[in-house]
């Protein structure tokens, strides 16, 4: 079985227009924070996870996915219910991990995109259960099954969300 490897110059990295960059941010806080109020399903997704996860992909930066997890984590923090701070260190530690990934692999694939993505809210959702009990004393229930439902779920929606938004890339 031959193993194929991908060389730092055959993976493309992409830039996204300043709107792009403010808008889809802001769209996906504005659903997460009221689509659940009205479909109870929606609180089992976590539409700003699945953009810091395509941006740090697609920039394959871990500078440019640690500030992308981090504003859109403290933006999401702003306009929960518990303390600041919880989802931006959460998703400041996915936005770097997932450029990492980003620089190491090509996943431009559906499969791979829902495998790093099903992996990555796991990350996501353990380190926001760890930081919520261990710093902010918060009494927060762990339950397996309902956290690899909800990691399925966000897996099949963001597969279908990166290809909306691969229309925005621009290669650099």
């Amino acid at each position: 079985m031959a193993v194929s490897y991908t060389s730092q110059q055959q993976i493309e990295v992409y830039r996204f227009g300043l709107p792009v960059t403010i808008l889809v941010p802001l769209l996906a806080i504005f659903f997460q924070a009221f689509l659940p109020l009205k479909f109870e399903f929606f609180k089992y997704l976590d539409l700003p996870l699945l953009v810091v996860i395509f941006f740090a992909m697609a920039r394959r930066n871990p500078i440019s996915g640690l500030f992308t997890g981090a504003a859109i984590g403290l933006a999401q923090d702003m306009l929960g219910a518990y303390p600041i701070g919880i989802y931006g260190i959460a998703k400041t530690i996915v936005g770097y991990l997932a450029s990492s990934l980003g620089a190491k692999l090509d996943v431009e694939n559906a499969g791979a995109r829902f495998l790093v993505t099903l992996g990555f809210y796991l990350v996501h959702a353990a380190i926001y259960f760890t930081v919520a009990r261990g710093m902010v004393s918060l009494t927060l229930n762990w339950s397996w099954s309902r956290g690899i439902l909800a990691g399925l779920a966000n897996g099949v929606l963001g597969v279908g969300l990166y290809f909306v938004l691969d229309k925005f890339k621009q290669r650099t």
